[in-house]
């Protein structure tokens, strides 16, 4: 082998592992990354971009929107009132941790008379209730309420398991002194072995005609895994027309609950 032929297999060679490494400075961290759920690609087991699969967000063709149902404000004494948005979340395993949201009032005339706003959770699969309370209005008297979202929520999908373990019951339900000075109380269980905080429980009770004739809140800083409790509600005037049937509503944000 001549001493030229030796110099070109030399260069050849040092091309080759040139391009080699050049190759793989380019192309390896593509083939060696791993898929997250936070690179704004679809990879992985996900269904679409950085959502669904394995991916703790949801994708929003995967969901369907929260049907709001009605709004009321509900008169608690003269020129003050009790805001309630009653829905229904539609997605059995999703859920929202944090949403803006908007109500608004008019009176009889149509006429712009104020506004609440505030942020909440969409609690997964089911009815649930958002409640404002003591909204002064003055002199005026809200008629027409409505109640909006004013952001896009983020769905975040949630454990089978979690969901089937989840449960609060409500019993012994029972009104007193509907016409005088009206008193509600019931008794919450955890079947859970999960600890519960910041429970916000809504009653609405409805006349014959399922109309909502009225609401209320009380609040439980945690309700404990297996815990019983007591709780109660009351009324500064009598209630009209006749109260009929009684739903409790518990509201928590499953995003909060724990094992403890």
């Amino acid at each position: 082998m001549t001493w030229a032929l030796k110099r070109q297999i030399f260069y050849a060679v040092v091309l080759i592992v040139f391009l080699l490494v050049f190759g793989f400075l380019i192309i390896g961290p593509n083939l060696n990354s791993v898929a997250t759920c936070q690179d704004n690609k679809q990879n992985g087991n996900e269904i679409g971009i950085d959502c669904g699969g394995s991916c703790s967000r949801a994708c929003n063709f995967q969901v369907d929107r929260v049907s709001i149902l009605w709004a009321r404000a509900f008169q608690v004494v003269p020129g003050r009132y009790n805001a309630v948005a009653y829905l229904e979340n539609h997605n059995k395993n999703t859920a929202v941790n944090k949403i803006s949201y908007r109500f608004r009032f008019a009176d009889k005339n149509n006429v712009y008379i104020g506004k609440r706003e505030g942020e909440t959770f969409i609690p997964p699969s089911g009815k649930f209730a958002i409640f404002e309370p003591a909204i002064d209005f003055g002199h005026s008297v809200p008629i027409y309420t409505t109640f909006e979202f004013t952001q896009n929520p983020e769905w975040i999908q949630v454990s089978k398991e979690k969901m089937d373990q989840l449960q609060i019951s409500v019993s012994n339900i029972v009104l007193d002194d509907e016409d005088t000075n009206p008193v509600l109380s019931a008794t919450l269980k955890n079947n859970s072995l999960f600890t519960i905080p910041e429970v916000d429980v809504v009653v609405i009770l409805y006349d014959a005609n399922r109309n909502a004739v009225s609401a209320s809140r009380t609040y439980l800083d945690e309700l404990a895994g297996g815990e019983n409790r007591e709780i109660g509600f009351t009324w500064r005037e009598p209630l009209s027309p006749q109260v009929i049937s009684k739903e409790i509503i518990p509201m928590y944000n499953i995003f909060l609950v724990e094992l403890k």
